[in-house]
């Protein structure tokens, strides 16, 4: 499945102040029973949204019918530590989050996020803590121009990896991207 094409989101955030978010509180282990993306997002924080009898908790910051208008997670620094599974963007996506924004977020989630068309945005320090204090702020984050803004004015630029972020521009994983040039490719060893 080809995640859509990411170049402008204009949304509401959710936040959640914790540091050290790691992807088994992402999407805990026992839910990595399936290769497909589907569905994965009813499981998404899932011990921080139920209680161990699978009733809905009436402090969790997720609403349990997805993210709704909020597709920008904002969360606290080293978010996606742990263990590295692709079910945790998958998960993150299919309940409905575009974007993950933090002051930090882990390397191998990066790589992953990317690769599935979930936008990882590491912000400096002070954008961090402003936007963690202004939970449903309305923001737009434009993959072109590589940045984010928001509607009481905030403004920060952040990076993206040059190839990944053709990808998410395209609508494509890196298999998706290749497969795009197959033409290109069979002319180049059709002549060697």
């Amino acid at each position: 499945m080809q995640p859509d094409p990411f170049k402008r989101l204009e949304a509401r955030t959710l936040v959640v102040r914790q540091s050290n978010i790691d992807t088994d509180q992402i999407i805990p282990a026992r839910f990595l029973t399936t290769t497909t993306r589907e569905g994965l997002g009813a499981n998404a924080f899932y011990d921080w949204r139920y209680t161990a009898d699978d009733q809905p908790k009436n402090a969790s910051p997720f609403p349990v019918a997805g993210a709704g208008d909020r597709q920008v997670l904002v969360a606290g620094p080293n978010f996606g530590c742990g263990s590295s599974r692709e079910h945790a963007p998958w998960a993150l996506l299919d309940y409905g989050f575009r974007a993950v924004v933090s002051s930090d977020i882990a390397d191998i989630f990066k790589s992953n996020s990317l690769k599935n068309g979930l936008l990882p945005v590491e912000v400096d320090a002070e954008t961090h803590a402003a936007l963690l204090e202004r939970p449903g702020v309305a923001i737009a984050i434009d993959l072109e121009e590589c940045t984010l803004t928001t509607e009481d004015g905030i403004e920060a630029r952040f990076a993206v990896e040059p190839f990944a972020r053709r990808c998410l521009l395209d609508g494509v994983d890196p298999l998706g991207h290749i497969l795009a040039h197959d033409a290109q490719i069979a002319e180049y060893e059709a002549a060697a």
